[in-house]
C-alpha cells in the first residue's frame, strides 16, 4: 500500500502541484511570520543590553501613590545624592543622567524622527563612556550640542554645522561640537538623541540641579548585586529605589517581547486565515483525487485491502504532499521574513542590526503545519471512499448524498448561523469591552454557518446569474449547469474567496466608518480652526498661547491645561481653559445647565457627572497639586468625545497650584478661517517651531485617515496571500473538472461545439464561481462591519455606518478577475482535448 500511494503521488504531479503550492503558501507566512518577528525582536533586545553596559545599578526617584486629598509627589535626584552614589563601597564611578523630549530639524526645517523618538539629555564631562564620541568634541554651554552618528547621517549634518531644535520653548539654534555612537533604542528605531552639557541639560529640562537618574558603575570585583545592597544601604530608602543594570536588560527585553507579540499575534492570524482557506482548497483537491480513482479503490478493495489499508494509503499521499510543501514553505518563508525586514527600510523605517533568527520552534513549526493541515484535509475524503462498497465503486455506482444527509447538512449549518447571528446581535447590545469576545465567537460560528450551508446557497444565488449567462448561449447555459453540478465542491471552491473577501470588506468598512466618525467629531465639537500641540504630545510652555493671541488675525485662543486633581479620594484631570473664550471655540452639546466656565463655576463630561452622581448645581470640593481645596460648582453637563472630556475651569482657578503648568493643546479662532496662508503666520509666530504641530481640524482628520489607510495597505497585502490561495484552488477545482468531464466535452466537441465556445464555457463557469464567492464574502464583511461599529459606537457617540460601495464594487470585480485569471489554464486545456480519445476515456 505505502508503494501504491508512492505511486499515486508521482502518477498526478501536475494536479498535486497545485495542492503543493496552496500548503506552501500558508507555511510559508506562518514561517515568515515567525522569522521576521522574531529577528526584530531578538535585534531589539539585544541593542537594548548593549544600552546597558554601562549602568551596574540605577537610582531612580522612589513613586509616590496619590493619598487621600494628596496628589503624590515625586522626589528629587539632587547632586547630595550624586555624590553619596560615588562614594558607595565597591563604586567606580556615577554619572546623574538627564534626559527629556527634544525635537531636532533637517535642514528643511522638519522633525527628524518620531515625536516620542526625539530624545535629548546630557554628555557627562569631557568624556562620557555612554555616549563614544566619533568625531568633534564634548558640547559645552548652550550654543553647544552633539547629536548621534544614525541622526547626522540621516540629516546630511557634520560637525560645526548650525542646527535648529527646541525642547518645549522657543528655538534654538547651537553648533554641532561632536558626532557619537549609542546603542540606544529609538535611534536604533529611526529617533534622534541630542545631547548637551550637564548645566544646559537641566537647565532646558527644568531639572536644575536635579538628575532624572543616577547611573553607578561598579568597581572591578564587585557584582551588580553587592553594588545595590550597598547603595541600599547609604541611600534614603524613601526616596529612591535602585535596580540592577542586569534586571533593567530584562525588564527591557520582557517589553520589546510584549510589545512583538501583539504584531507578532497579527500577522499570525492572517497566516491562519491562509491556512484556513487552504484547508479547503486541500479537502477539495483530495475530494476530487479520491473520486476520479474510486474504481482503483475499488480494485484495491476487491484484491484485499482493508478499509483502513484504503485510508492510509490517501494519507500517505497526504503525508508525501505536506512534507514536500512544508520544506518548500518553509525556504519560502525564510525570503518572506528576510524581504519584510528589508522592505521596512525601503520604507524608512530604521531597525537595529542583527542576523537573521530561524529558530527551531519556526522549522518545527513549519513542517507540523504543514503536514498535519494536509492530513487533517485529506484524513475525511479518504476515510469516505474507503466506505463505498467495492461492487458499486466498480460499476461506478457511486453512493450519492441522501436526503437524510442533506437535511442534516442543512440543519446543522442553519443552526450554526442562528446561534452566530444571535451571538453577534447580542454582543452589540454590551459595552465595548464586554463584547469582543462574544463578537468574535459569533463571528467563528456564522462563518461555519455559511459555509456549511454554501451548497443550499450556491442554487438560488447561481441561478439569478441565468439571465445574464444566457447572452452567451449554448456556453453560458453550460457554465450554469456545471457549477450547480456539484454544489459541495462549488461550495468548497467559493468559500476560500468568501473568507478572504469577508475580512477585507469587514475592516474597510469599519475603517471608512471610524474615519467619517473622527471627522464628524472634529467638525461637530470644535468651532475653532486650528489645534495647536506638542509633536510627542507633552505639554507646550504657557507662552505659547499668549504669542498666538498677539498674532496677526487672531481672534480668540484657549488653551487646554491638564492638571491633575483630588476629588472624593479618586485622583481626576481637570482641563484648566480661558473661560470666556471657550464658548466660541467648541460646540458642545449640553445634557444640563449652562455652558459657563469662570470662578468656581465648571462643566463636566456626562460620564464623569454620573460617576459621581452630579448634575447642574451640584458642589464639589477639588483638591490641587499643592494640597490647597477649592468648592467648585457644576455650571452645565455637556456630552464629551475623544477629544474634548472631563471637568472644565478657568485656568485662573489652577493659577498658582500648579508648580510646572503645561498646555496640552490650544484653539485658535482665526478671523480668514483656515488656510494655508493662516497657517503659515502662526507657524513663524512661533519661530518654525519643529516642536510644535499647528493642525486644522482637516490636517487632524488627514492624520487619522493616514493610520487608516497604512492599516488597511498592510491588511489588503496580507490578505492578498488568501486570495492567492484561492485563486490556486479555483484553478484546481476547473482542472480537475476539465478531467473528469473528458468524455462529456469530447462529446459535445463532437456535436458541433467549437474550441471557442468551451474555452467561454469553463472561464464563465469559474467567473459565476468566483463571483457566487465574492457575493457571499461581501455580504459577510458589511454585516461583521456593523456589528463592530454597533460596538464602538458605545464608546465613541459621533459614529456611523458607511458604507463604501466604490471599494466594495472593486472587491467584487476582484472576484470576478479572480475567475477569469483561474480560468485561463484550464480553459486552454479543455478546448484542446482530442475529442476521440476523450470520447474513449472512462
Amino acid at each position: 500500500m505505502f508503494r501504491t500511494a508512492l505511486r499515486n503521488v508521482l502518477a498526478h504531479k501536475a494536479r498535486l502541484l497545485m495542492t503543493v503550492l496552496a500548503v506552501m503558501l500558508g507555511v510559508a507566512f506562518v514561517s515568515g511570520t515567525l522569522v521576521f518577528t522574531n529577528t526584530i525582536s531578538d535585534a531589539y533586545q539585544k541593542s537594548s543590553a548593549q544600552g546597558f553596559d554601562q549602568v551596574d545599578v540605577a537610582v531612580t526617584p522612589e513613586s509616590r501613590e496619590d493619598v487621600g486629598d494628596r496628589i503624590g509627589t515625586t522626589p528629587e535626584l539632587t547632586q547630595a545624592l550624586l555624590d553619596a552614589s560615588t562614594k558607595v563601597p565597591g563604586a567606580s564611578s556615577a554619572i546623574g543622567v538627564v534626559s527629556g523630549f527634544t525635537a531636532l530639524a533637517d535642514k528643511d526645517g522638519k522633525l527628524v524622527g518620531g515625536g516620542f523618538q526625539s530624545q535629548g539629555g546630557n554628555y557627562w564631562g569631557d568624556k562620557d563612556p555612554r555616549y563614544p564620541l566619533q568625531e568633534g568634541s564634548a558640547p559645552r554651554g548652550a550654543g553647544q550640542v552633539a547629536i548621534d552618528a544614525e541622526t547626522a547621517r540621516r540629516a546630511g549634518y557634520e560637525v560645526g554645522d548650525t542646527v535648529r531644535l527646541s525642547v518645549d520653548g522657543p528655538v534654538l539654534t547651537p553648533r554641532v561640537t561632536g558626532i557619537f555612537t549609542t546603542d540606544d533604542g529609538n535611534v536604533a528605531a529611526g529617533g534622534s538623541l541630542t545631547l548637551f552639557d550637564t548645566a544646559t541639560a537641566q537647565q532646558l529640562f527644568g531639572k536644575t540641579g536635579t538628575y532624572d537618574e543616577i547611573a553607578v558603575k561598579a568597581a572591578a570585583g564587585t557584582s551588580q548585586t553587592a553594588l545595590k545592597e550597598a547603595l541600599d544601604k547609604a541611600l534614603p530608602a524613601k526616596l529612591v529605589e535602585t535596580t540592577t543594570g542586569e534586571q533593567l536588560a530584562d525588564d527591557q527585553a520582557e517589553l520589546i517581547s510584549s510589545q512583538m507579540s501583539g504584531l507578532k499575534q497579527g500577522l499570525l492570524v492572517f497566516a491562519g486565515i491562509a491556512l484556513f482557506v487552504g484547508t479547503f482548497i486541500i479537502a477539495n483537491t483530495f475530494t476530487m483525487l479520491v473520486a476520479q480513482r474510486t474504481k482503483e479503490l475499488a480494485l484495491l478493495r476487491a484484491v484485499g485491502a482493508s478499509r483502513r489499508q484504503v485510508t492510509r494509503s490517501v494519507l500517505i499521499e497526504a503525508f508525501v504532499v505536506g512534507t514536500v510543501a512544508g520544506v518548500t514553505g518553509l525556504v519560502a518563508g525564510i525570503g518572506i521574513g528576510a524581504g519584510l525586514r528589508s522592505l521596512l527600510g525601503a520604507l524608512g523605517e530604521t531597525v537595529p542590526e542583527g542576523p537573521l533568527v530561524v529558530s527551531p520552534g519556526t522549522v518545527g513549526a513549519a513542517l507540523v503545519v504543514g503536514v498535519v493541515i494536509t492530513m487533517l484535509a485529506a484524513w475525511l475524503p479518504g476515510r469516505r471512499a474507503a466506505k463505498i462498497p467495492p461492487v458499486a465503486a466498480m460499476s461506478s455506482v457511486h453512493a450519492q448524498a441522501t436526503t437524510k444527509s442533506l437535511v442534516l447538512r442543512n440543519t446543522l449549518g442553519a443552526l450554526f448561523s442562528a446561534a452566530g447571528v444571535a451571538v453577534i446581535l447580542a454582543a452589540t447590545t454590551m459595552d465595548g469591552s464586554d463584547g469582543q469576545a462574544p463578537m468574535g465567537l459569533g463571528a467563528v460560528l456564522l462563518i461555519i454557518g455559511v459555509f456549511v450551508l454554501t451548497p443550499l446557497l450556491s442554487r438560488p444565488l447561481i441561478a439569478a446569474a441565468a439571465p445574464v449567462l444566457r447572452v452567451f448561449g449554448v456556453s453560458g447555459k453550460l457554465a450554469r449547469q456545471n457549477s450547480v453540478r456539484n454544489p459541495r465542491r462549488t461550495a468548497a471552491t467559493a468559500s476560500a474567496l468568501m473568507i478572504g473577501l469577508t475580512l477585507i470588506t469587514g475592516m474597510t468598512v469599519m475603517a471608512g466608518s471610524l474615519q467619517k466618525a473622527i471627522d464628524k467629531m472634529a467638525s461637530s465639537a470644535i468651532r475653532a480652526d486650528y489645534v495647536v500641540s506638542m509633536a510627542n504630545g507633552n505639554g507646550l510652555s504657557p507662552d505659547v498661547d499668549e504669542k498666538l493671541g498677539n498674532t496677526d488675525g487672531v481672534t480668540a485662543t484657549s488653551p487646554m491645561r491638564n492638571a491633575p486633581a483630588r476629588i472624593d479620594g479618586t485622583t481626576e484631570y481637570l482641563t484648566g481653559v480661558d473661560g470666556s473664550a471657550i464658548g466660541e471655540l467648541t460646540d458642545l452639546t449640553l445634557d444640563d445647565g449652562a455652558f459657563e466656565v469662570g470662578g468656581s463655576r465648571v462643566v463636566v463630561d456626562r460620564d464623569t457627572a454620573e460617576s459621581h452622581g452630579w448634575k447642574a448645581g451640584s458642589a464639589f470640593t477639588v483638591s490641587y497639586e499643592d494640597g490647597a481645596k477649592q468648592r467648585l460648582t457644576v455650571a452645565g453637563v455637556y456630552e464629551g468625545n475623544d477629544l474634548i472630556q472631563g471637568i472644565m475651569l478657568d485656568t485662573s482657578a489652577l493659577d498658582g497650584h500648579q508648580e510646572d503648568p503645561a498646555e496640552m493643546r490650544i484653539l485658535v479662532k482665526t478671523s480668514g478661517g483656515a488656510s494655508d496662508a493662516t497657517k503659515d503666520r502662526l507657524e513663524k509666530a512661533l519661530g518654525s517651531n519643529p516642536a510644535i504641530k499647528v493642525q486644522s481640524k482637516k490636517d487632524i482628520s488627514d492624520e487619522v485617515a493616514q493610520m487608516f489607510t497604512l492599516m488597511l495597505n498592510m491588511l489588503y497585502g496580507l490578505l492578498a496571500m488568501a486570495v492567492i490561495v484561492a485563486v490556486l484552488g479555483v484553478i484546481n477545482t476547473l482542472a480537475m473538472s476539465v478531467f473528469e468531464r473528458s468524455q462529456e466535452l469530447g462529446m459535445l466537441r463532437a456535436i458541433g461545439l467549437d474550441r471557442r465556445a468551451v474555452k467561454r464555457m469553463v472561464r464563465l463557469e469559474s467567473l459565476v464561481i468566483s463571483l457566487f464567492g465574492g457575493v457571499l464574502g461581501i455580504g459577510l464583511g458589511v454585516f461583521f462591519g456593523w456589528a463592530a461599529g454597533e460596538l464602538l459606537g458605545t464608546k465613541m457617540a459621533t459614529y456611523e455606518l458607511v458604507l463604501p460601495w466604490g471599494r466594495m464594487a472593486a472587491f467584487l470585480a476582484l472576484a470576478a478577475a479572480v475567475g477569469v485569471l483561474a480560468a485561463l489554464w484550464p480553459a486552454r486545456r479543455a478546448a484542446r482535448l482530442n475529442m476521440l480519445a476523450a470520447i474513449k476515456s472512462e
